[in-house]
């Protein structure tokens, strides 16, 4: 056994430790079995490959308005709304000019600066069709930004950020009440929880030229979801074996192809927290090999 340095990579796979690895042990000192170990299990069936996913984008607040017109709304009526509805809540008048200038600035942004660039896109790709095939006299367009309102300042990347944590700020404050949090527009809508009960993946497989790739989606309910545990048959005596545990939709299995013609079965079931929730999907195949 080897004692684990917590890097975050095992030594003996050079890949990220992950939990439900059956060589991973947890302990004062924690350690990893190596091979010839007393219950070691081989790493071709043990070891489970996870996509991570790259970066951590902002979330999006379910209040918050998924067009870009209702945006600069939304964000005009929460200035307007703030201003009043601050000294209720006891809020930093510090806090509460910055967020007022930092929604002035987007709407500005949103409403006038983004369609002047539009227009000058436009005049551009007329200019670039003049100069390729047209005639006349050729003046290439210059950008002007439209002038900033008379109290609008440019601010520091992050607006909208800035913005969300103050009104996780003012939903957490007791004198916020509902009919406050519908004026301020900061109510999302109710969404519906899932059936953990009856909840199943549907998947789909289909053989490329680099492996097998398996289809998977969340079903519109990926707030409540963490994983898509996948297994594999691969017609090799070992029954069901866990392919991968995923977190980014569609997954290519890329072992390799057997030389005689075989059968590939696959299935999946979600995951929240460290346990399966719901059904197991239907079962799919694929022919591989031959």
């Amino acid at each position: 056994m080897r004692t684990l340095t917590w890097n975050g990579i095992n030594p003996l796979t050079n890949t990220p430790y992950l939990w439900g690895d059956p060589n991973l042990r947890w302990g004062d000192p924690s350690y990893a079995l190596e091979p010839g170990d007393p219950g070691f299990v081989p790493y071709s069936s043990s070891i489970i490959p996870t996509k991570y996913n790259k970066g951590t984008p902002m979330k999006r607040q379910n209040y918050f308005p998924t067009r870009r017109a209702d945006q600069g709304v939304w964000l005009e009526n929460f200035r307007l709304k703030l201003a009043i509805a601050a000294g209720l809540l006891g809020l930093p008048a510090g806090r509460v000019t910055d967020t007022i200038a930092d929604a002035r600035w987007l709407v500005y942004l949103i409403h006038s600066w983004v369609e002047a660039v539009r227009t000058h896109g436009k005049a551009s790709t007329s200019t670039l069709e003049q100069a390729m095939s047209g005639e006349g006299a050729l003046e290439l367009p210059l950008f002007t930004a439209p002038p900033l309102p008379a109290g609008v300042v440019a601010r520091p990347a992050g607006s909208l950020r800035r913005i969300f944590d103050l009104v996780a700020e003012i939903k957490e404050n007791n004198a916020c009440t509902d009919p406050m949090c519908l004026d301020l527009g900061i109510l999302g809508s109710t969404e519906a929880t899932p059936d953990f009960v009856t909840l199943r993946p549907e998947i789909t497989a289909i053989v490329t030229a680099v492996g097998a790739q398996i289809g998977w989606g969340w079903q519109g309910y990926i707030k409540f979801l963490d994983q898509c545990e996948i297994h594999v048959d691969r017609a090799d005596g070992k029954g069901w074996v866990i392919l991968t545990f995923d977190t980014t939709p569609g997954y290519l299995d890329s072992t390799p192809f057997p030389t005689a013609l075989t059968h590939w079965k696959y299935r999946a079931i979600y995951r929240l927290d460290d346990s399966r929730v719901g059904l197991w999907s239907a079962e799919v195949s694929v022919k591989v090999g031959g």
